[in-house]
């Protein structure tokens, strides 16, 4: 085993310079992903399991394991699908009759979410806006370990191969196969960081080349080792250098398709989103001026935003969020009371208990320097919901 000390700078708000090292325990070899298990066939299903994945020990993070053994073999595809429905839709050639195989660890980081899927051959088709409202529109960063992947998207095909990384977009177009597979995710919201939402959409639908791309493949093995003993104090840290990782890693490929990417359509609700971004510092702000902007019923905007908790919700979310921002900015020394009235609190105390309730800490805790410059919130409840819908609550989540 051999350490890497990964050093990232990054810029904040105030263009001061952060520094955070993290330390990633990645073996020059990588423990093998035993592709006997995999070729064996059918009548090895019920043995097989996450070869290289630690499963949780100390750690407190959150965190949850599904695998289709725990169903009887004739419903073991569909619990499968059921399980990634929020994300794409699955489909299967096998006999269901004699099983299906999927494994998953997925671990809840606050602003990511991490997963370690092992899987039998399937094809998947996303899920648009247009066929399902289910406004789920996450990056997902994905590395082959063993297997492979081919997508066509409505732009062009792609092929996804051991160790390379792939960057798909929920919501958008795409379908595709995958033959039986190890595979390492990591699901990042639109909204977690403008920087990040701009590298990640000029390289979507691309697969990440080179040396950096190398380094990324590393350290998303050095995090599906290492999460069964990260502690809940090491998360802000955590979050800070990964989200380093993904813009040093990522805007090489992102200046290359810069120039060659077709303009996305703009949905109805992302219109309405950059309205309220635009103007989160009005207090008219409400359902009333996006219905007039967007020329739309008070019924349809609110059907719109029910995933978001509503649209009052939302907005104030957007703000929170907005406040986050300027309280971890050192540079930013107004009052706190000043900052939420900027934000149309109309005190310092409905502030507060807004703020603890969103991110579970207080404004103070993040100007004094004991949070991350980046909200983490974590999923509540997981272990009282059915085991196959899990991934979709921590992914609805992240949309806060």
């Amino acid at each position: 085993m051999e350490t890497f000390d990964v050093e990232f700078r990054f810029s904040k708000r105030s263009s001061v310079c952060a520094r955070i090292m993290t330390v990633c325990q990645i073996g020059t070899q990588q423990t093998a992903f035993h592709s006997a298990r995999l070729a064996a066939g059918r009548n090895a299903t019920e043995k097989r399991a996450l070869g290289p994945i630690n499963t949780p020990q100390s750690s407190n993070l959150s965190s949850f394991e599904f695998v289709t053994s725990d169903v009887p073999r004739i419903r073991q595809f569909e619990a499968w699908r059921t399980n990634f429905a929020p994300i794409v839709d699955l489909g299967s050639t096998h006999d269901m009759r004699r099983g299906f195989f999927g494994q998953q660890l997925t671990w809840d980081l606050g602003c990511f979410v991490f997963s370690h899927v092992t899987t039998d051959p399937l094809q998947f088709r996303s899920i648009t806006r247009h066929h399902r409202w289910e406004p789920l529109d996450h990056f997902i960063l994905s590395v082959l370990r063993a297997g492979e992947a081919y997508t066509e998207t409505p732009t062009g095909t792609f092929r996804g191969t051991v160790g390379v990384t792939q960057v798909h977009a929920m919501g958008r177009s795409f379908h595709g196969s995958l033959t039986a597979s190890e595979i390492l995710m990591l699901f990042v919201p639109r909204d977690f960081c403008p920087q990040v939402t701009r590298t990640l959409g000029a390289a979507e639908f691309t697969t990440l080349e080179g040396g950096m791309a190398r380094l990324f493949h590393d350290y998303m093995v050095g995090l599906a080792n290492q999460l069964p003993f990260v502690q809940q104090a090491d998360l802000p840290a955590l979050v800070e250098a990964t989200r380093a990782m993904v813009l040093a890693c990522a805007s090489p490929s992102a200046d290359n398709v810069q120039t060659a990417s077709h303009p996305i359509a703009v949905t109805l609700l992302d219109r309405a989103q950059k309205i309220i971004q635009s103007r989160l510092f009005d207090p008219t702000l409400g359902p009333e001026t996006l219905e007039r902007e967007l020329g739309i019923s008070r019924s349809r905007l609110y059907r719109m935003f029910e995933a978001f908790g509503g649209v009052k919700h939302y907005i104030q979310h957007r703000r929170l969020l907005d406040a986050h921002a300027a309280l971890a900015n050192p540079s930013d020394q107004r009052r706190i009371l000043d900052l939420a009235e900027q934000r149309c609190f109309s005190d310092g105390t409905e502030f507060s208990r807004a703020f603890k309730r969103e991110f579970g800490y207080s404004p103070t805790d993040v100007r004094i320097g004991r949070r991350s410059n980046f909200p983490c919130r974590q999923s509540p409840g997981l272990e009282e919901s059915d085991p196959a819908s899990r991934l979709g609550t921590m992914l609805r989540r992240l949309h806060g």
